[in-house]
């Protein structure tokens, strides 16, 4: 067993989740929740983490997106409406459906636990409050899917709700909260190299900062 097969296996939880429970029963959730998740987060602020995503891929503008759980569509047309070409994916139906309509965009109908991408697509990928929602034992599998999906040097960008590791249900929704540590050994077993990262939401006490942003590129 060679040094990343080691690292890997440290972060296996001694108890697996059934994955496809975990996939049926969150999805489920935002699936009946579409409309009022999109009522209560349209309006929601992200172009910190857009720019964060944007300013660090390489080349010649347009480039080409991957929103990665683009729920409802709010990020995706975004993007398009900054010159870029975007492309969305969800595991919710009614969300594709939503997104497709709101954005104008190409919209993949795919579980985030059983991703199919192409190879060497996209020039940056947008994570945005999607990857908690993997748990330990599928996250490197996960991560290996979007290295795979990512041109030479292309950038992804994550961010979810921080904690002290731990992973459950809360409801309906399946959750990993991860601290910067855990996340960078994640990441690093996947081959990502960091270039920055940051808390949500700026100008407030750590303490008041639910969110772990970062961004990576693949060498």
């Amino acid at each position: 067993m060679n040094f990343r097969e080691k690292s890997r296996a440290s972060l296996v939880p001694k108890s697996k989740p059934p994955l496809d429970q975990i996939s049926k029963r969150t999805i489920g959730h935002y699936e009946v929740q579409a409309d009022s998740f999109w009522r209560g987060t349209r309006d929601h602020d992200v172009s910190q983490n857009i720019d964060a995503l944007l300013e660090h891929i390489k080349g010649s503008e347009p480039f080409d997106i991957l929103d990665l759980g683009c729920g409802p569509g709010r990020d995706l047309k975004t993007f398009v409406e900054r010159g870029h070409s975007a492309i969305g994916l969800d595991g919710a139906p009614r969300f594709v459906e939503m997104a497709r309509e709101y954005s104008g965009c190409e919209v993949w109908l795919q579980d985030i636990l059983a991703l199919d991408l192409p190879v060497s697509r996209f020039d940056g990928i947008f994570a945005n409050a999607v990857l908690f929602h993997v748990p330990g034992v599928a996250l490197p599998e996960v991560l290996d899917e979007l290295y795979m999906s990512l041109k030479p040097g292309g950038v992804l960008f994550t961010s979810n709700p921080r904690g002290h590791n731990e992973e459950g249900w809360s409801g309906e929704r399946y959750g990993a909260y991860r601290d910067l540590v855990q996340w960078r050994t994640y990441m690093d077993m996947a081959a990502f190299v960091e270039l920055t990262h940051y808390y949500r939401p700026k100008g407030v006490p750590r303490a008041q900062q639910p969110w772990l942003a970062s961004v990576w590129r693949k060498i």
